[in-house]
């Protein structure tokens, strides 16, 4: 995404303890995604780019598009955006459910357990898409040690739902929910897979403090991370 030279940079910032999002390059991508997607939490913007650029300054390799999940958003509200880095513009915004054990409208609770039927919160890796009860789905791999990193042997996955339907509203107070997978509209489903299939990142946030100071990948920490020889290269 940014080239080799400015990832050598990026990582010697790093090491130097400066910022990572302080580089000018970084703010003019921060800056011109934002204004692409004015309704999206600013920290939860900062957050997702400067993960993703800690998984590539440690081993992961670039990726074309960035999707992020603003899961202190009630369901009832646009709470997925899609992005094109290399263009720097908004594909596509749109709903996405979280697990039926995570809250009602609101996602309150997170988990990383099997069976839990929870939302897990953190960077992902997309993988390969393939055919499944759920019709065209992607799957993908969790990165953060403790947080996500079951995902795959949770099988939580991207994939279209009807009960992901705003017309839900006025019957529940919110749209339906899942046992753990973003599942969004089957609308929008191939178009979300095509875009995010083969080793783009997604980034599930929440406001949660507890969770913020828990994210090895906020705090850049490389000991902590899970292997990213699983994933799928951009």
């Amino acid at each position: 995404m940014f080239g080799r030279i400015g990832r050598c940079w990026l990582a010697g910032l790093w090491l130097l303890g400066a910022p990572l999002w302080a580089s000018a390059a970084q703010d003019g991508l921060f800056a011109e995604l934002a204004r692409q997607a004015p309704g999206l939490e600013p920290q939860a913007l900062r957050h997702a780019l400067a993960a993703m650029q800690c998984a590539v300054n440690h081993g992961a390799g670039d990726a074309r598009r960035l999707a992020v999940i603003d899961y202190s958003r009630p369901s009832t509200e646009r709470r997925l955006w899609i992005f094109d880095l290399q263009r720097k513009r908004l594909l596509l915004r749109d709903f996405v459910a979280h697990g039926r054990r995570s809250g009602e409208n609101f996602a309150e609770a997170f988990s990383n357990d099997l069976g839990s039927h929870q939302t897990s919160l953190g960077l992902f890796r997309t993988a390969e898409s393939y055919r499944g009860k759920h019709g065209y789905s992607l799957r993908m791999d969790g990165l953060e040690p403790g947080l996500n990193d079951l995902a795959r042997e949770r099988a939580i996955v991207i994939h279209g739902a009807d009960y992901v339907n705003p017309r839900w509203v006025q019957q529940h107070g919110r749209i339906g929910r899942s046992l753990g997978c973003p599942a969004v509209r089957r609308e929008v489903a191939r178009l979300v897979v095509d875009q995010l299939k083969g080793g783009q990142f997604l980034f599930a946030w929440h406001s949660d403090p507890r969770w913020l100071a828990g994210s090895a990948y906020l705090a850049c920490k490389p000991q902590q991370m899970a292997a990213l020889s699983r994933a799928g290269e951009g």
